[in-house]
């Protein structure tokens, strides 16, 4: 296993070379009026760094590009997709194409998973360290 250090360290390389599609959905997660739904980007966990993750729901949020589409990395995602889970948290992706073509409703997709659903009222999330 990589040590901690090493971790924080590329998970901060990580997020000062983040991609336009990161950037973007950033920008509108730190927006979300939601109280409590603190997230974290570029977040390690486990032997893995997580593009966005909300420690009060153990929710991950990762984006993925036209190169996941490709065998050996959409097996890899998989894999890591499966420890993930398997350590209790809950995985949702987008392509970097729903961010910048319907931003609206990848944030609704990500209230409803917050919250239950589009109606829901927001409500605090505690918070558990990692």
């Amino acid at each position: 296993m990589v040590s901690t250090s090493i971790r924080r360290a590329a998970a901060k390389k990580l997020r000062a070379n983040a991609t336009p599609h990161e950037r973007t959905l950033w920008r509108a997660l730190k927006d979300l009026p939601l109280e409590g739904s603190h997230f974290r980007r570029q977040a390690p966990i486990g032997p893995y760094i997580v593009d966005f993750f909300c420690p009060g729901k153990r929710l991950i949020i990762e984006l993925d590009g036209g190169h996941h589409n490709e065998d050996d990395v959409a097996k890899r995602d998989l894999e890591r997709q499966r420890w993930l889970e398997g350590e209790g948290y809950h995985v949702i992706r987008f392509w970097n194409s729903e961010v910048m073509g319907d931003l609206t409703a990848v944030l609704e997709r990500i209230y409803v998973e917050l919250y239950g659903s589009r109606d829901a009222k927001s409500s605090p999330l505690k918070h558990r360290r990692t």
